[in-house]
């Protein structure tokens, strides 16, 4: 899950100087395998390889799905150590494949048992709500009330508004997927799905495409041209478009549709078969302790799952705080997302 592509790469191989030339090169190094939303402060990053006494590579790997897909194909021999992004909507893939090895961060305690997953086969990192985006510019300037939730969407004067990505490879469009299957059951989605295609609904690919490309309320949307005043990303996407605009405005130019969010959870998992586990163990410990939690607010613009994180003022002021998202149960997630993706497939982009 991430709302930024901000890229993060250390140097990928060398020792650490601690004098044990005895010791190949690569063990010094511990490689993340992430989507391509990973961000990180440096500061942050510098600290952990210097107390760990290990370098981070971080290999980006397209949205989280796709990241996925390559993990469960390479699991014999995997790119990197630990795999970061994969969400609930995923989770039960990355399970069922074993792609994992189970291990319990050293202050699992502190982060929220509604995220924590039975034998610590994944480690939970980030929460969010995946919802509708507005640009408000474009509202106030038609004089039209923004959507506010799903049924809204369907509704002629929202038409040729919504851009969403490919719940096929996309995190963020899995999850919207899933928000309408919990709001209107498991046959009533697909209905839902033909009324929003016949509004003039446009699918890309994922979420870089359609929120910094298509979307006309965001800064690169801007740049690009993007002619969609609604797209589907994050209730925590608002902050980024204050926090990196010169000068910033008093108030984001974007809004969030509460009415059509769906919770998501980002886990990291120690890679099965990884080359430095031990590295990736200490990984994994980090991206749990309290000053990354603290870190990601302001990098990925997500929130963080420890209890004891605290969040910086500008996330919570421009953020929006979603009191009832939709949720799944991860098994039923599991039993039926395969199938309704073909299903969508079949009714969106055929």
């Amino acid at each position: 899950m991430a709302v930024l592509a901000l890229a993060l790469s250390a140097c990928g191989s060398g020792g650490s100087g601690d004098g044990d030339a005895q010791e190949p090169a690569g063990k010094k190094t511990v490689t993340l395998v992430s989507h391509d939303s990973w961000a990180a402060s440096k500061d942050v990053i510098a600290a952990f390889e210097k107390e760990s006494g290990f370098k981070v590579k971080v290999l980006e790997d397209g949205d989280a799905g796709q990241a996925l897909n390559k993990a469960v194909l390479t699991k014999d021999h995997p790119q990197g150590d630990v795999l970061f992004g994969v969400d609930n909507t995923l989770l039960s893939r990355a399970l069922g494949n074993e792609i994992f090895d189970p291990y319990e961060v050293k202050e699992s305690a502190k982060l929220g048992e509604e995220f924590r997953v039975e034998g610590n086969k994944a480690t939970p990192v980030t929460t969010g709500d995946v919802c509708v985006n507005y640009d408000k510019a474009y509202f106030e300037k038609k004089g039209l009330q923004p959507p506010k939730s799903f049924d809204d969407l369907v509704k002629p004067a929202y038409k040729n508004l919504l851009v969403t990505e490919d719940a096929s490879t996309s995190s963020p469009g899995l999850g919207f997927l899933l928000g309408t299957a919990a709001e209107y059951g498991d046959k009533g989605w697909q209905d839902y799905w033909k009324k929003l295609k016949a509004n003039g609904l446009k699918v890309v690919s994922g979420w870089e495409q359609a929120y910094n490309e298509e979307f006309s309320g965001s800064a690169g949307g801007k740049q690009a041209g993007g002619e969609r005043p609604l797209v589907v990303s994050y209730a925590s996407s608002p902050p980024v478009e204050v926090v990196y605009a010169d000068p910033q405005p008093k108030e984001a130019p974007t809004g969030v549709a509460t009415g059509t969010c769906f919770r998501q959870v980002e886990y990291a998992g120690l890679l099965k078969n990884a080359a430095n586990p031990e590295g990736g163990k200490a990984l994994l410990d980090f991206l749990a302790s309290k000053r990354f939690q603290e870190d990601l607010p302001l990098n990925m613009f997500v929130n963080p799952v420890r209890e004891d994180a605290a969040l910086p003022e500008v996330f919570t002021e421009h953020g929006v705080k979603i009191e009832d998202p939709k949720t799944m149960e991860p098994g039923k997630i599991a039993g039926n997302r395969d199938q309704w993706v073909d299903q969508w497939s079949s009714l969106v982009l055929r």
